[in-house]
């Protein structure tokens, strides 16, 4: 299928929200702590062995550290006190005890490199990974997804959401395992020196903890607010830029410029609290670590000054720089929190959209390349043959084949985006394969809805459309599309040369298939004048060529499928009048031997068609051809005599 889908200004966001779609900002889960728990499932499934890696290393990092607080003990009551005794003091046991100390801290090192080097890898191939699923997931959704999510809220997820998980998996968790180790070792260790003062450090350690949980709840609201008020604004630049003619058509600088702001400051104050209450969780930890710190050390000394408890200066000593090592954890977690809450906010909106349930496709007959014997069978083959032909697989196991005509049938069709608001009413057609059927009427009658149901955009809520005969929910959905060729009012030339472009339905087109349909579409002249002709390289939406060229392009575009159903908005529309002639005798060329629907806004264009359906508030209200409908003399004859009088 070629040709860019349409934006369906006749429906109201409000009929689509209220048949169960999303609003933009509004899909995020209950529980984002939930979705950092999702991440760190999602993390080890693919790296395990590196994670099993990175817990040890940490380990040996971390019980080297240890080993230096354990050492001050035996360095002051073993060696230092001792030796002060001696009149030539032996300093060979010490210096033999520092090596071995030396090579546990080389050692540690040398795990911490190896860790984080790890953590790196892991990280930018988790947010590749992520970044992968996300598009592929996005592919797969139905257009009424990209119907009712701002495209800048969408980006939004896979630039601000996904970026911050990357500090949250290189260092976040490293330093969460870290803490963890360290704060379960060294309590160990405190334990075996002292238990008093073990006690006093555990009370205000859990004092640390409920000042951490307190605060970071808080701030998890706010870091929530701010994800999502980060997507509006992107939502809304992207919106900006994309309608900036109209805005300065219409002198509407201003009022975007006070709206952005409105928008920047509710990101602004969200962002506000957010980090306030984060930035605060440190400092306040640290305090507290430090009171721990003087209240060991006040209750220490009595206790070693007073001989209670057998607690000696190096024991002391060592347990105060235990002590340090006790409290560091929460204060490292507690630093933590802002990317943490962040991270988990973020992979709640990334979560959210991988789980967004993907376009359904039950169907089972399919669209094959086929060649006809001299008995006029049908077989199917994998070269392209121009023949096409649909493989139906039959429960006992049967496969039959149906030559593509193009013929296409509704019968009493209604369909509403809300169930309760129905804006199409026993819609009945019927199209000969090779007949242009034309749809006229007002804005917002229901003519590209009719175009939506016939791509399979949407489902019907009741009635059947029949594709040669095929129900169209029993075909497979990509079948179904590779069936029609679309050129839309609206064009869309993506990034890229020309060739890519008009190849863009068909990759496996040769050149001269190219060059063929640029001729045919009457668009090769001007592409050969071009400096770099076909490998012209084409800006965003081809804003460096004219409205007609684009459109004569994407005309080219569907050429090359040779698909044998074709639907067409109005492609000329937008353009002068010896630009409409080039157009019209292209789109001539195009309709040849294709069973075409015409969305028709000049009545000009579809005199000739075989049958003309003019729809007015999603009901039929007349069918014929262009003579019938004149003479009946009614809203068909009105529309006419209102453009021609």
């Amino acid at each position: 299928m070629t040709g860019n889908t349409e934006k369906y200004s006749e429906n109201k966001m409000d009929d689509k929200v209220d048949a169960g779609l999303k609003r933009p900002g509004k899909d995020q889960g209950k529980n984002p702590m939930k979705a950092l728990g999702r991440l760190l499932r999602y993390v080890l499934k693919e790296y395990k062995l590196a994670c099993v890696t990175v817990v040890v290393s940490i380990l040996i990092s971390a019980l080297a550290i240890l080993s230096i607080s354990m050492f001050m003990q035996k360095l002051i009551d073993v060696y230092i006190e001792p030796m002060m005794k001696q009149s030539t003091p032996d300093y060979g046991p010490l210096a033999h005890r520092m090596l071995g100390l030396g090579l546990i801290l080389v050692l540690g090192i040398i795990c911490a490199y190896a860790y984080n080097r790890i953590m790196v890898n892991v990280t930018q191939g988790t947010m590749k990974r992520l970044r992968v699923e996300l598009f592929e997931r996005m592919e797969s959704l139905p257009i009424s997804f990209f119907d009712t999510h701002a495209h800048g809220d969408i980006m939004s997820v896979y630039t601000n959401d996904v970026d911050t998980l990357r500090q949250v998996i290189s260092q976040s968790m490293p330093q969460l395992i870290n803490s963890s180790i360290t704060f379960i070792s060294t309590l160990i260790a405190m334990i075996v020196l002292d238990i008093p003062l073990t006690v006093l450090s555990v009370v205000m350690v859990l004092i640390m903890i409920k000042a951490t949980s307190s605060l970071g709840a808080k701030s998890g609201r706010y870091f929530m607010k701010q994800q999502q008020d980060l997507g509006k604004v992107n939502g809304y630049i992207e919106e900006m830029m994309s309608g900036q003619k109209v805005v300065k058509v219409f002198c509407h600088e201003e009022k975007a410029y006070d709206d952005f702001c409105k928008l920047n400051r509710s990101l602004q104050d969200s962002a506000y609290k957010a980090n306030m209450i984060a930035n605060i969780t440190m400092p306040v930890n640290a305090n507290l670590g430090n009171i721990s710190y003087v209240l060991c050390a006040v209750l220490g000394g009595v206790l070693a000054v007073n001989g209670w408890s057998g607690l000696t200066i190096g024991t002391l000593v060592a347990f105060l720089t235990l002590n340090k090592s006790f409290t560091m954890p929460v204060t490292q977690i507690s630093q933590q929190i802002n990317a943490i809450v962040m991270a988990a906010a973020g992979a709640d909106r990334v979560f959210t959209m991988t789980d967004e349930k993907p376009e359904e496709d039950e169907g089972y007959v399919e669209l094959v390349n086929a060649k006809k014997d001299a008995d006029g069978n049908l077989t199917e083959t994998e070269e392209r043959t121009g023949l096409w032909a649909w493989r139906h697989r039959h429960e006992t196991g049967e496969v039959t084949y149906r030559e593509l005509t193009g013929e296409v049938e509704f019968e009493n069709v209604d369909f509403g985006y809300n169930p309760d608001k129905i804006v199409l009413h026993d819609i009945n057609m019927y199209a000969k394969p090779g007949q242009k059927i034309a749809f006229v009427g007002s804005t917002g009658a229901g003519k590209t809805t009719i175009i939506n149901l016939l791509m399979r955009f949407y489902d019907v809520n009741s009635g059947e459309i029949f594709v040669d005969k095929n129900e169209i929910r029993d075909i497979a959905r990509d079948s179904l599309r590779n069936n029609y060729t679309m050129v839309l009012q609206d064009t869309w030339l993506f990034y890229g040369t020309i060739r890519e472009n008009i190849t863009y339905g068909r990759d496996d087109a040769t050149f001269e298939d190219v060059v063929a349909a640029a001729k045919a579409a009457k668009i090769h002249s001007f592409i050969e004048q071009l400096p770099d002709g076909y490998d012209t390289l084409l800006s965003y939406d081809g804003v460096n060529i004219s409205k007609g060229q684009k459109q004569l392009i994407t005309i080219a575009r569907a050429m090359l499928p040779k698909s044998k159903m074709l639907i067409l908005d109005e492609a000329t529309s937008n353009v002068d009048s010896r630009t409409e002639i080039q157009i019209q005798d292209a789109m001539s060329e195009l309709m040849k031997g294709r069973t075409c629907f015409v969305i028709a806004h000049r009545l000009s264009t579809i005199q000739n068609a075989d049958v003309i359906l003019v729809v007015k508030n999603g009901n039929v209200i007349e069918q014929g051809n262009h003579e019938d409908l004149l003479r009946q003399n009614g809203f068909y004859s009105t529309l006419y005599n209102s453009q021609f009088s």
